[in-house]
């Protein structure tokens, strides 16, 4: 082969390598600390995983973690998105109390009548509030909220008076206050942590949707659960969020595939989603023979009074941070009620 075929061969080599280079898949890290078949996992980190692999043409693939894989504990998955541990994380708000202040008005008592309402609700709040400041250190994804939270205990709960003495997982800031406040033991601890700890009876009971139920198999180690029609006794606020340089040096068409499939619509569809998946749970508990209490209207009007002095203090103590307390809460109150009104 003469000089100039190999050096004409080389520059074509070297163009096709340049080309491959430019079209080379990006692959991101999602990391989370639930086991990959659960629900939220499943149903709906997943489908956003695909869409967003699929509307890449295959040019972003995305690595799945669950059951943190990628090391630490579910309170470090934050300071994960914004320090480059991972990509994509996805978390409770509530592992980290206090760190998003403002969001925490959509996890106070009878807020949420509706998962999908709230959820809407949710990343329109964080648009006009937020943004900025509670998750200007990351890029969110999605903002949502689960179903009704419901009361799983190994002693039947019905009135406020019977958490007298319950040692009850809370799984955030607001609800430990709220139930502390209401006569229980309080005793924070990320969701994965539950079983065991019932099990080992360093909790009689705790305060998750049905949906996590089956992953738990709260239906096994508890045998009362206490339910609360109409608006959520409490809801859980969630963060699926991006770290912000690893979609920064994105080209511009891959980003604008990550921001098609995030934000309002799939914020909508993860907590419509997620309340969905209540109803196997609790026929689960309910095939298992286990007793639901299905609180009556006055029972849940006692309850409501009696955790109203929880929002009162949030609004305070909101407002003694330098921080709109009421507008925050007024604003979330009408956003819930706007997405509500068609349901």
């Amino acid at each position: 082969m003469t000089t100039s075929r190999r050096t004409l061969l080389g520059l074509l080599t070297a163009a096709c390598l340049s080309t491959t280079a430019t079209a080379q898949e990006v692959t991101l890290r999602l990391h989370q600390f639930l086991p990959a078949q659960a629900n939220v996992p499943a149903h709906i980190l997943d489908v956003w995983a695909d869409r967003v692999e699929a509307d890449s043409d295959g040019r972003i693939k995305i690595d799945r973690f669950p059951s943190m894989q990628l090391g630490g504990s579910p309170p470090q998955l934050i300071d994960q998105a914004i320090d480059g541990v991972a990509d994509i994380i996805w978390t409770v708000a509530g592992y980290t109390p206090g760190r998003f202040p403002q969001l925490e008005v959509f996890e106070l008592p009878f807020i949420s009548p509706d998962a999908e309402a709230t959820s809407r609700a949710y990343w329109e709040l964080a648009e006009a509030r937020m943004m900025d400041t509670d998750f200007a250190d990351f890029k969110p994804l999605g903002l949502w909220v689960h179903g009704p939270g419901v009361i799983h205990a190994n002693r039947p709960v019905t009135d406020v008076a019977d958490l007298r003495g319950l040692k009850l997982r809370a799984p955030s800031r607001t609800t430990t206050t709220m139930f502390t406040a209401l006569g229980a033991t309080s005793v924070g601890m990320p969701v994965p942590a539950v079983p065991e700890a019932l099990a080992q009876g360093v909790i009689d009971g705790a305060v998750i949707p049905w949906e996590v139920v089956p992953a738990l198999k709260v239906q096994e180690l508890v045998t009362y659960h206490t339910e609360f029609p109409g608006d959520a006794l409490y809801t859980l606020a969630f963060i699926f969020a991006m770290n912000q340089d690893a979609y920064d040096v994105l080209p511009a068409d891959l980003q604008a595939v990550i921001d098609a499939n995030s934000g309002l619509e799939f914020s909508a569809f993860a907590g419509r989603v997620q309340q969905e998946y209540d109803a196997p749970g609790r026929a689960l508990a309910a095939e298992r023979g286990n007793t639901i209490i299905t609180l009556d209207e006055a029972q849940v009007t006692a309850w409501r009074a009696a955790s109203q002095p929880t929002i009162d203090n949030w609004i305070a103590e909101a407002t003694a941070a330098g921080l709109d307390g009421q507008g925050i809460y007024d604003d979330a109150v009408a956003l819930i009620a706007k997405h509500n009104a068609g349901n």
